[in-house]
């Protein structure tokens, strides 16, 4: 497996819509080495989700922990998600902090749907769907940007929250 370098808020790979995965490619090898390298990599820099434009590869693809656990050192397995679709469930939209590791060292509070469900291929090219809500959505919504050239700063409502890591640490995290 490789940790592979991450693309920072500027890198116009992020700012492009990622295309759509044919599901008879979904299971060739250099697919599922890429999915296993973005595992790496998530986890390499304590990641809860990344998406494959943020490692330069325009392709509609995330990774993602979906554990609503609070304890956040737990070990869960990653999901793959490939060509994922939402559906807002309800009308409900929080806001909540994010953060995100094409632009590293800032947080900021973002609206999003409390709860979706989302419909996708898994690593086997398999169709599933799931239904998420509270923080697996925010992620599943967050990772989901990214494949549309869409950064967490560009869904702020205003930029009144936006902290560099050590004060968010320091004065905003007890609220998570």
């Amino acid at each position: 497996m490789s940790i592979l370098k991450v693309a920072r808020m500027g890198h116009p790979v992020l700012r492009a819509p990622a295309r759509a995965l044919e599901k008879s490619d979904v299971r060739h090898a250099a697919v599922q080495q890429l999915i296993d390298d973005m595992i790496d990599t998530m986890i390499e820099y304590r990641g809860v989700g990344l998406a494959a434009p943020q490692v330069h590869q325009g392709l509609r693809l995330f990774v993602a922990v979906l554990d609503d656990s609070d304890d956040r050192e737990r070990e869960t397995d990653p999901v793959v998600l490939i060509n994922p679709e939402i559906e807002q469930v309800g009308i409900d939209v929080v806001e909540g902090w994010e953060g995100c590791l094409s632009i590293p060292d800032l947080r900021g509070r973002v609206p999003r749907a409390r709860e979706i469900k989302v419909r996708a291929l898994d690593r086997r090219g398999e169709r599933f769907e799931l239904r998420a809500h509270d923080f697996p959505a925010r992620v599943i919504q967050h990772e989901t940007d990214h494949l549309d050239g869409i950064l967490f700063l560009d869904r702020m409502r205003s930029f009144d929250s936006l902290t560099f890591l050590e004060e968010y640490s320091r004065y905003w995290a007890k609220d998570d």
